[in-house]
């Protein structure tokens, strides 16, 4: 199902989630990334997995990896908090990747200002 209904599920649980990894995540190896960023929830056409696209104030990949990974063994617990908050009979599966178009942004401002990049 895709349309009406499940643009308003995903941008209810963007909003959810926001709130859950700023008020709720207690987890070092994610608050060592910096603050974090929902950029966007996509969710499949049968709503039964929602892919969590989360971008980092402090995009060093090693500490990104080290909290995706706190993320993804939080995933059960995140996806209660939505279904409850949210009222959902079957709350989708979270599958979060590191949203990195922030990054691409500013690699192709970099260039068009003709300085070097650091994959230069």
């Amino acid at each position: 199902m895709s349309g009406p209904r499940a643009a308003k599920m995903a941008a209810a649980i963007q909003k959810e989630l926001a709130i859950l990894l700023r008020e709720e995540v207690k987890d070092p190896r994610f608050h060592a990334a910096g603050l974090v960023t929902v950029t966007q929830v996509l969710l499949s056409p049968d709503l039964r997995v929602a892919t969590v696209l989360v971008s980092f104030a402090f995009g060093e990949d090693g500490v990104v990896e080290s909290a995706l990974r706190g993320l993804d063994r939080m995933s059960g617990f995140l996806r209660g908090e939505v279904g409850r908050r949210l009222g959902l009979k079957r709350s989708p599966e979270l599958r979060f990747k590191h949203d990195r178009s922030a990054e691409h942004v500013a690699q192709i401002d970099r260039l068009l200002r003709g300085e070097e990049g650091p994959n230069d």
